[in-house]
């Protein structure tokens, strides 16, 4: 009762202001004003500009100057200058606002005389003029009313007015009928097709077009070109949506008959996972395209319908999703395992926040079966990877292989976010369990591994790496490789002992152990001499034992003795038993790891070089102990004539000074030989094994050990010139020790012959006349016995003669090359044979 009343009192002063403003008016112009007055009081006028009292005033002053009114102008600025006077008690405080008033006010009436009927009735005409309704007059308004409006300003503020009559209503509905007359299918209804193509399915009118290669409204339904273009950028969700389920229907379907992967496998799922959030997206929108679109009329309703636009923002973020996801199913399509894992974080190297994180969640399915592999790798030497998906190659090998060939780095298979160093620390920590589990027959790497994890804070569980965990893994690989390389290093240095097979190689197939090498000489040789073909390698192994146990060989470890055995090399005709004599060294699991086939094929090499030359060395000696002075030699000269006399001390003459020069090679290259190569090699190699912290690091050091023996004994690869030239000066040498043995044992049979001779000339008997001359000097008397010994001495000088000749060219030859070759520590082989210049002067000389 009391708001009625309220509602009266204010109608009567709404009334009465109109009545002071207007006083002379009819009754109908009364009404209108009366109405119009009301409508303003009830509009919402909210504008959006500042509130600057002197710029509307301006506003005004600007309005009624372009009008021509000058005199009203210059009169509104002196009634505004007496009202911005006025102030204290009974001043208007907000005069800003009915300045804008005021204004909005003359604009409308200005607009509702100059608008004809046409404008007044159109579409959003309240929309073009302003914001307050018209006042109509009995003629315009008639049996036809137009919707209410008003003119933006200057100011450029569209006001927003009460439509008491349902204006609205009729203009919405005059918009309807201008797209029904366009359109020929309901935008509710493409929709709904919209949808159904988003999930691969044709629609009634919107299908999947071959040769546009997307889905496209009919040509043939008739719609505004603005809602056909809408519905094609919509549907681009569709066609992408139809790669991706593609991709994951045909890897799942072809799983079983061909290797997919468990990469791949992880890739389809993590696909999956996402368009089964993206078929929850389009359950909630299909049941929101079930509610009817408003009508323009109802835009204030915000219900949940769904038009072509509201769709066009629900799949703003699917779409990048769908696109990123086809993008990599055309990378992916052909590649597997690692290569795809690369692929893919190739694509995450991205700036959208978004993308990034899809990305991280997407790689981290993906790359889930990869990091369990590396995990159980680096922690159990476990290469589970059926599918060949790992970066690591597995195949079986023998146990002594297993380090160089059982596995290696698959290039293809490494992805780009795992370096190569890191790769090769990975390769090496599983390879090192695996050679302690396999060759080594060693549980411990398991505490190895337990330890590397807890001290790095990383569970060993399964699955417990992941993408985007490069510092944990690197610090788990770092961990673990220096644990578990250091335990093998233990176990190959302690339990067994592979320090001392190493000196053990060096003692005997190096000929190192110099009380043994000659013990062994003296007593095979004599058996050495006899034909290859004729040798017993038992009667050999006897020999062995022998020189073991007379030298102090006896006193080492008895499996290192049990190791080392005789070899006989295959022969051809004609060989003795010093070309294919050697001595071997059972290596066995895990030292032949180090000491390959191989290897020990080039320590074989090395051996029957040094075995060679030690049978040089010998032969010097024995040469020495046959040609040293003694009573035998000296009784001959003293009863043979003065020519005899002095071809013998002649041709002895030579023997001697040519064993002096090959002495002095022999024993030059000895001391190289066994000090600057052998000595110098051994003494860097067990610093190398000293300082090797993994595998890889001793067998580089072994292979650095060996190729210094190897080159600089003159075996290398350019080295064969040189080392032909020294097997030659080899052969000289011992043809010399035949010569000189030719020689002895020509004198003593020539003496004994000459004292048969006296017995005879004294009525010896005739057998031993005749045994006499069965000998190869013959018989004759002394005379004969004189012409043969002259004609010996003579052949044997010759033959001397023709040998020094030959070494003296070859060893000029042999110290000439010398310098040329490649390998520095020659250059001191060079000063201990020519020290005193005499072989470079020679040359100089001719």
């Amino acid at each position: 009762m009391d708001e009625l009343q309220d509602q009266q009192a204010l109608l009567d002063l709404v009334k009465d202001l109109v009545h002071r403003l207007n006083p002379n008016t009819t009754t109908t112009q009364f009404a209108q004003s009366l109405k119009y007055a009301t409508r303003i009081l009830t509009s919402r006028m909210t504008p959006s500009i500042a509130t600057d009292e002197a710029a509307m005033a301006e506003s005004i002053k600007r309005s009624l100057v372009n009008e021509g009114n000058s005199s009203d102008a210059l009169a509104f600025a002196d009634l505004y200058t007496k009202f911005t006077s006025k102030s204290g008690f009974g001043s208007i405080k907000n005069k800003w606002a009915v300045l804008y008033l005021l204004k909005v006010v003359a604009e409308d009436r200005r607009a509702a005389n100059k608008s004809d009927s046409r404008a007044s009735s159109g579409l959003f005409a309240s929309t073009v003029c302003g914001g307050l309704p018209v006042v109509f007059d009995e003629k315009s308004s008639g049996a036809k009313k137009t919707l209410d409006r008003s003119r933006s300003g200057s100011n450029g503020v569209l006001l927003v007015s009460k439509d008491s009559e349902n204006l609205w209503e009729i203009a919405a509905r005059e918009y309807v009928d201008l797209v029904r007359e366009e359109s020929e299918v309901s935008e509710g209804v493409l929709v709904r097709d919209v949808l159904y193509a988003c999930q691969g399915i044709d629609g009634k009118y919107v299908k999947f077009d071959k040769n546009y290669d997307g889905y496209v409204l009919l040509d043939s339904v008739k719609v505004p070109r603005a809602t056909r273009v809408m519905v094609r950028k919509v549907c681009e969700l569709g066609w992408l949506f139809r790669k991706v389920r593609g991709h994951v229907s045909e890897s799942m379907d072809r799983f079983p008959a061909e290797d997919v992967g468990t990469i791949g496998q992880a890739f389809c799922a993590a696909l999956q996972d996402e368009l089964s959030e993206y078929y929850k997206l389009l359950a909630v929108l299909e049941a929101q395209a079930n509610n009817p679109i408003p009508m323009v009329s109802e835009a204030g309703n915000s219900g949940n319908y769904l038009s072509l636009r509201r769709l066009a923002v629900w799949f703003a973020e699917p779409v990048v999703k769908m696109r990123l996801m086809a993008v990599l199913v055309d990378s992916c399509k052909v590649l597997r395992g690692g290569a795809m894992a690369g692929a893919i974080h190739m694509h995450a190297q991205h700036g959208d926040p978004l993308v990034q994180e899809f990305m991280r969640c997407l790689l981290r399915r993906v790359c889930s079966p990869l990091f369990e592999v590396v995990r159980s790798w680096v922690l159990e030497g476990e290469l589970d990877d059926i599918f060949g998906e790992f970066f690591i190659l597995g195949q079986p090998v023998k146990a002594e292989s297993l380090w160089r060939e059982g596995y290696r780095l698959h290039d293809g298979m490494l992805p780009s976010f795992i370096s190569q160093s890191l790769a090769q620390r990975i390769l090496r920590t599983g390879k090192s369990i695996n050679f302690l589990r396999v060759c080594c027959e060693d549980q411990g790497w398991a505490v190895a591994a337990e330890e590397a994890a807890a001290a790095v804070g990383t569970t060993t569980k399964r699955y417990g790496l992941g993408y985007g965990e490069t510092d944990a893994l690197e610090a788990l690989i770092a961990e673990a490789a220096k644990r578990i390389d250091k335990h093998l290093m233990d176990v190959m240095y302690k339990q067994y002992k592979f320090k001392d097979h190493c000196l053990a190689i060096k003692r005997y197939l190096l000929l190192g152990q110099g009380d043994f090498v000659q013990y062994l000489m003296d007593i095979v040789g004599p058996e050495l001499s006899e034909p290859a073909n004729t040798i017993s390698s038992f009667k050999l192994a006897g020999l062995l034992e022998s020189a073991i146990r007379s030298s102090n060989a006896q006193y080492d470890d008895a499996d290192i003795l049990d190791r080392l055995k005789v070899k006989m090399m295959p022969h051809g005709t004609g060989d003795r038993g010093w070309d294919v004599f050697s001595l071997e060294y059972d290596a066995r699991v895990p030292l032949n790891t180090v000491f390959t086939e191989s290897v020990m094929g080039r320590y074989l090499r090395i051996f029957n070089f040094l075995w060679k030359f030690r049978r040089v060395e010998h032969s010097l000696i024995g040469a020495w102990k046959t040609m040293k002075p003694n009573r035998i030699t000296s009784n001959f000269l003293t009863k043979q004539e003065g020519s005899i006399k002095f071809q013998f001390v002649s041709t002895l003459r030579r023997c001697q000074v040519l064993w002096v020069e090959m002495n002095h090679f022999v024993t030059n290259l000895q001391y190289y030989i066994m000090f600057e190569v052998l000595e110098v090699s051994w003494a860097n190699f067990v610093d190398e094994m000293d300082s090797a912290r993994d595998l890889d690091d001793l067998l580089a050091a072994h292979e650095k050990y060996l190729q210094s023996i190897v080159e600089k004994s003159l075996l290398g690869e350019r080295s064969q010139t040189l080392c032909k030239t020294l097997f030659l000066l080899f052969d000289l040498i011992l043809q010399f020790r035949s010569h000189a043995d030719r020689l002895y044992e020509g004198v003593h049979e020539l003496q004994a012959r000459t004292a048969v001779s006296a017995l005879s000339s004294r009525g010896r008997t005739k057998t031993r006349q005749k045994q006499n001359d069965d000998t190869s000097w013959g018989g004759g008397g002394r005379k004969a016995l004189t012409k043969l010994a002259g004609e010996f001495l003579q052949t044997i000088g010759q033959d001397l003669e023709n040998i020094s000749k030959e070494y003296s060219s070859t060893l000029e030859g042999f110290i000439g090359q010398l310098p040329m070759q490649q390998h520095v520590d020659l250059k001191f082989l060079v000063f201990r044979l020519d020290f005193t210049e005499f072989y470079s002067r020679l040359r100089l000389g001719k």
